[in-house]
């Protein structure tokens, strides 16, 4: 199935489906297979693999703290796709990754593309990269039958989400909005998730809908169940892990849906 299709499934049977993250390198790769382990055991949906960077802008300070430590232990965009590879093999739930645009770009968009094929990645996560300039990269994606998946944020006008829903060239993904202004890891806030602002998600997108950036308790669930397809968990798994190992990360997620 497509990475819409899945998230749709999900939807329509559990009432809302769950993406959460890793970091590959991070805390080690022997935890990140603890951390997965831990997803599939509680029924995640999709997986965002992040491929360590130097300059994450879209994340805070704990995922900033993350990429720099996956580098200096050594990780590997070759192991990136390695692991990637074994996790596609193992695992029931769909793989996207999550890269900054300078690693895709000295890769080269179509090598970067196959090769994320040939690991079996279903989709891409590209912050930094605007519409304006990711014409060839989401040709490359279709031509490698991945799904572009387009980041959105609250400062997006309605006309600008309309821009970006026009420019995506294959409707087998999701769009992930932000939830609020900023990087990753603060705690998003009831008052962050304006009406207004899925009003116009829903306006401007037909493919399903996710929120993340600070989703982390129950309530952001219930409060986000009805109005989207997907829930993004990222920094609230890892700090979870840090203190309370894979049974925490299986309990944190159980209880939020």
């Amino acid at each position: 199935m497509s990475l819409a299709q899945v998230v749709k499934t999900a939807q329509r049977e559990k009432g809302i489906a769950l993406m959460t993250h890793i970091i590959v390198g991070y805390p080690n790769i022997e935890a990140n297979w603890d951390i997965l382990e831990g997803f599939e055991m509680a029924g995640v949906d999709v997986v965002e693999l992040q491929f360590p960077f130097s300059e994450p802008i879209a994340d805070g300070p704990l995922f900033a703290k993350a990429n720099q430590t996956a580098i200096d232990q050594g990780t590997t965009i070759s192991q990136c796709f390695e692991i990637m590879k074994e996790i596609t093999d193992k695992y029931s739930f769909k793989v996207v990754v999550v890269a900054y645009y300078n690693t895709a770009f000295k890769a080269g968009e179509e090598n970067f593309c196959q090769l994320l094929s040939q690991a079996g990645a279903s989709g891409m996560i590209i912050p930094d990269l605007p519409i304006e300039e990711a014409s060839l990269f989401q040709e490359m994606a279709v031509k490698y039958n991945l799904s572009w998946i387009p980041l959105v944020a609250p400062t997006n006008s309605l006309e600008r989400l309309k821009e970006i829903s026009a420019s995506v060239k294959n409707e087998t993904s999701f769009v992930y909005a932000v939830a609020r202004k900023g990087v990753t890891g603060r705690e998003t806030t009831f008052e962050d998730l304006n009406v207004e602002y899925f009003d116009h998600l829903q306006e401007a997108f037909k493919m399903p809908i996710g929120i993340g950036f600070g989703i982390s308790k129950p309530e952001h669930i219930e409060m986000l169940r009805g109005k989207v397809s997907l829930a993004v968990i990222g920094t609230a798994v890892l700090k979870e892990y840090e203190v309370n190992g894979q049974s925490g990360v299986v309990h944190l997620l159980q209880s939020l849906r």
